[in-house]
């Protein structure tokens, strides 16, 4: 197999630290309450979160290499952790000032903003919330995939 034809996926991991308050409001305060039970706090709680990407692409013959390291965490750096680092996600982040900031939607958001790496093809998105927590995206239609 020649290196144009082989495909090698790439996974990184970065983390960044942040806070937020699940509340909707298409609920009542009640139905906040009973739905997001101690993470409807009024003042938000924090997670450090562990944040994996992984591409894919061919290997390119003069570095051996699918992407270029410094390339990828630039860009995540950029994209992601600028904005998100140290953050209430609920009043620093736009995307989230009228959805509510579920990992499950923070793995949406970072897969968009992170599709048009230009050096590979972004496969998947990964956020680890705790210990016991983690979420996974991957895309769920061709406009995701590069």
């Amino acid at each position: 197999m020649n290196g144009d034809a082989l495909r090698v996926e790439l996974g990184r991991r970065y983390r960044f630290v942040a806070s937020h308050r699940l509340h909707s409001q298409r609920l009542t305060e009640e139905e906040n309450y009973r739905v997001f039970g101690k993470c409807n706090n009024p003042y938000g709680h924090g997670h450090n979160y562990v944040l994996e990407v992984s591409l894919s692409g061919r290997i390119d013959p003069a570095t051996g290499m699918i992407a270029n390291l410094a390339d990828l965490d630039a860009f995540v750096e950029r994209h992601v952790l600028e904005e998100f680092d140290h953050r209430s996600l609920n009043e620093d982040v736009a995307a989230f000032r009228h959805k509510v900031p579920t990992t499950e939607n923070l793995c949406i958001e970072i897969f968009h903003r992170l599709k048009h790496f230009p050096h590979a093809q972004l496969e998947l998105v990964r956020i680890q919330e705790t210990g016991n927590n983690s979420f996974e995206y991957a895309g769920n239609t061709e406009g995701d995939r590069l």
